[in-house]
């Protein structure tokens, strides 16, 4: 399985894994499923750490690459397709974060791994529900 990884996925997987149902723990500690990301992620936790929502060890540059590496992570490229994509998303909020995760799991056929109660009800998405 591919699985994009909600922003805050990614950092609770990291940070606070007690936060992670058994299931989405067991599909990321799975050596056969790849692991994504995707760039407007990386640019969330930058606000939340800026807005002190998020408090880490170390610089956020750091921090990244470290999680890159110890997950290990593949990046999703933010194409021209995904951005394109991204006009015929139709989400029941107006989040643009949420928007381009969405366009990027369905242009790379990616499962959106989230505990996003908003997201949890998109249509036409391949979700696996932190719940």
């Amino acid at each position: 399985m591919k699985l994009l990884l909600d922003t805050h996925i990614w950092i609770w997987s990291l940070l606070q894994p007690d936060k992670m149902v058994p299931r989405v723990r067991r599909a990321l500690e799975d050596p056969a499923n790849e692991k994504w990301l995707s760039p407007i992620s990386v640019w969330e936790l930058v606000i939340l750490v800026e807005k002190k929502r998020v408090v880490l060890k170390m610089g956020v540059d750091e921090w990244v690459a470290l999680s890159m590496a110890t997950a290990p992570l593949k990046e999703a490229p933010l194409t021209t397709e995904v951005a394109l994509a991204s006009t015929n998303t139709r989400l029941s909020h107006r989040d643009p974060a949420d928007t381009f995760l969405v366009a990027t799991a369905n242009v790379f056929d990616l499962t959106l791994v989230t505990s996003d109660a908003r997201l949890l009800t998109a249509k036409g998405i391949s979700l696996l529900p932190n719940r």
